[in-house]
């Protein structure tokens, strides 16, 4: 008999620690088991196997209370490695999350311990038997076949033999068994060689293969050819036997970077992002887990694939946002990788035009090694305009395209060469207000105002995603006044663009346009081979893509998120900015880019302009050191969501009184309802996260409240 402690699927934070079971089948650490508790059935995620040869009664009698049986085995095999069990434990202590939420986060979905997980896709392989039986020539050949492979899908054998496959079956000359189904590998032709490095690349090149340090940050100019240093790192690592780890922020960004990683390397790459479904996902995870994939280019959950050697991990575009979870477990990608490249000796290349501050300042003190690349590869920085809007409105011009805007369009157009125009904000309109009351149409879930959507004629709330169709009357005064329509979206934009310029192709890219598979691969490549002269989109095609004919980068709105309340939105407007305008004039032609903003002097714009990453860095700093915001503090924030508001109130007012020590203790903060979800806010800052997370640990260890509703960021991006 075994004894079996398993974390059980719960959500409730009292629940956070093993329970013991006994268990008379083979069952081992890592893998799933079915249990009852009280009267539903539930999954626990084995933590501890222990073999007994004590009986049932004495085994509660040792322990004091009466131990249920297992009820079924899910998996035969640990689902994780070793690595990744301690990675949890860690990941459970630094995030003050639950340890099965831990475990939630690094498997696909088909292998989560959930009570409403799905069996992974099966087929059917075959393999020779012992028996004796006489064969016809033709079904001796597919016995051959598949002899000499020993294994053999049977979907093979019948393509290669289709008349005797099932025959050989009926005559018991093939066994029949089912395997999990695995993962076409990636295979291409090398097509592409390495570049000839500039004498910057090579200075790059040589710093981080001479230097013995964990992490390199490497901040280069955009265009500056960070990815060939990357590509090139991993080519060392692969030769030498090891596994590669290349993570980009954006599903839109993995086209074009698995083309460079297959084009370059052949075969043994695995894929691992948001737009494969769950069975895609799963037997991606098993190709890492077997050793089947040698290199993987993924989005953020890729970080926790069950790696067995690594010889390199690559985080491009470190600073973006999209690298943060925001659900329990509140990890940041970036931390995750540095502990895992610790656990393996290898290096972590961290890369960014617009390194996150916390980084910079990082590199600054040499905890992590900083490597300069100021000089693009064609030697040449795009030249920037700043449109300042509130002059050219007053001059009659559109609010939606300058005039400065329109004519360098039009020269592209005339040049046959591409232009990127972006609007951080999709729909049609951002609000409809209602011309008799002025009120303007919110979600009847969330305290926010809806977009219009003129492609589908309805309403859209962008946070929890409902929808309706316009009202007839005012929600607010029933009059049917009508609404006007305030702001505009990508879809505002791309109608504006083509009545400018009819003749103009146009694709557009934001989350309405890339919610099918492979949608953001179709768009880019359509871009890419020329099929049209204008992409349009959100932030997704501001960073890391390089098509060579762009000559001209249009960003609109580009300062609309300093109006944001939030410590961060300085840091992510001049991202924004940088990264867009960096698209432009990267290879032969020159390349221009045009800023529109309203407040032409704020320093993240004229540090954008002037494409000085250090001058904004020394300002920004300037201000958070004056605010007392990282990186010179830490922060934790506890958020508290409940559907009734008397609830919310009583436990964020619990969490304000109990929660003290030598750090700030900043609330309760009224939050926008979302969801139908009441929230409220307290934050902890201070200079020492231990002492702040194990405040918040031992209210959680002592409290008797039930803290279902609590969210808990630990070291938050945002706070609006």
């Amino acid at each position: 008999m075994k004894l079996v402690e398993c974390w059980i699927e719960h959500p409730i934070r009292s629940l956070d620690q093993t329970y013991t079971y006994i268990c008379k089948e083979e069952v081992k650490p890592g893998c799933r088991v079915q249990i009852a508790l009280k009267n539903a059935k539930v999954t626990g995620f084995v933590e501890k196997v222990t073999e007994t040869k004590e009986s049932r009664e004495e085994i509660e009698k040792r322990l004091g209370f009466e131990v249920k049986e297992i009820l079924s085995v899910i998996d035969q095999e640990s689902l994780i490695t070793k690595e990744l069990h301690d990675l949890a434990e860690w990941l459970h202590e630094e995030t003050l999350s639950t340890m099965i939420s831990c475990f939630s986060a690094m498997l696909p979905s088909k292998a989560k311990p959930s009570s409403s997980h799905k069996q992974a896709v099966t087929e059917k392989w075959v393999k020779i038997s012992d028996i004796e039986v006489t064969l016809t020539p033709k079904q001796l050949e597919a016995f051959q076949y598949v002899k000499e492979k020993g294994e053999c899908r049977y979907s093979e054998v019948r393509k290669h033999f289709p008349n005797q496959a099932k025959a050989l079956l009926d005559k018991d000359a093939f066994i029949l068994f089912e395997r999990e189904k695995e993962g076409e590998e990636i295979e291409e032709e090398i097509t592409s060689v390495p570049y000839l490095l500039t004498e910057t690349q090579k200075q790059a090149m040589k710093e981080i293969e001479e230097a013995d340090d964990p992490v390199y940050l490497i901040c280069g100019v955009t265009g500056s050819g960070k990815t060939e240093i990357y590509l090139q790192l991993a080519a060392k690592a692969l030769s030498e036997g090891k596994q590669v780890l290349i993570l980009v922020p954006e599903i839109a960004l993995t086209p074009q970077m698995i083309e460079r990683v297959s084009t370059r390397f052949g075969k043994g790459l695995a894929i691992y992002h948001s737009g494969l479904n769950p069975q895609e996902k799963y037997e991606q995870y098993r190709m890492v887990k077997n050793r089947k994939a040698r290199i993987v280019v993924g989005t953020r959950s890729a970080v926790f694939l069950p790696f067995h050697d690594l010889g390199l991990i690559v985080m491009d575009e470190e600073h973006d946002s999209s690298y943060k979870q925001d659900t329990q477990p509140s990890y940041h990608c970036r931390d995750i990788a540095v502990w895992r490249g610790k656990y393996h000796g290898c290096k972590v290349i961290l890369g960014s035009a617009t390194p996150t501050l916390e980084s910079y300042a990082r590199a600054i003190k040499k905890v992590y090694h900083l490597v300069t690349m100021d000089q693009r590869v064609n030697h040449e920085l795009p030249q920037v305009t700043v449109v300042p809007m509130k002059d050219t409105i007053r001059k009659g011009e559109s609010y939606i395209l300058s005039d400065t805007l329109k004519e360098k369009l039009g020269q592209r157009l005339n040049d046959h060469q591409q232009a990127i125009i972006l609007l951080n904000r999709r729909g049609y309109s951002s609000a409809l207000r209602c011309r008799n009351c002025q009120e303007v149409i919110q979600c009847p879930h969330c305290d926010l105002a809806m977009s219009y959507h003129k492609d589908v004629k309805r309403m859209k709330c962008h946070s929890c995603g409902y929808e309706m169709a316009v009202p007839a009357t005012c929600p607010s005064c029933g009059e049917k006044a009508g609404f006007s329509s305030y702001g505009f979206g990508t879809q505002r934009l791309e109608d504006e663009v083509k009545s400018v310029f009819p003749q103009a192709r146009i694709l557009r890219m934001d989350a309405d346009t890339t919610s099918r598979k492979n949608s953001h691969k179709a768009i880019l490549e359509s871009f890419g081979k020329g099929d049209a002269d204008i992409l349009l989109g959100t932030q997704m095609i501001a960073k890391g893509l390089d098509f060579p004919n762009v000559t001209l980068v249009g960003v609109v709105n580009g300062d609309e998120g300093l109006n944001r309340l939030d410590f961060h939105s300085c840091e992510t407007t001049f991202d924004l900015l940088m990264q867009a305008g960096g698209r432009s004039g990267r290879s032969k032609e020159k390349g221009e880019v045009v800023f529109q903003v309203y407040d032409p002097d704020h320093y993240a714009v004229v540090s954008a302009a002037n494409q000085d990453y250090l001058a904004f860095f020394k300002n920004e700093m300037q201000f958070r050191h004056a605010g007392q915001y990282p990186p010179y503090t830490y922060m934790i924030a506890l958020t508290v969501a409940g559907y009734k508001q008397e609830n919310v109130d009583q436990l964020a007012e619990l969490l304000y009184k109990s929660i003290r020590g030598p750090f700030k203790t900043i609330g309760v903060i009224s939050l926008l309802k979302i969801n139908d979800k009441f929230r409220s806010r307290i934050l902890l800052k201070g200079k020492d996260l231990s002492q702040m997370q194990q405040a918040v640990r031992q209210f959680m260890d002592t409290t008797k409240e039930n803290l279902n509703g609590l969210q808990i960021d630990v070291n938050p991006l945002y706070l609006d």
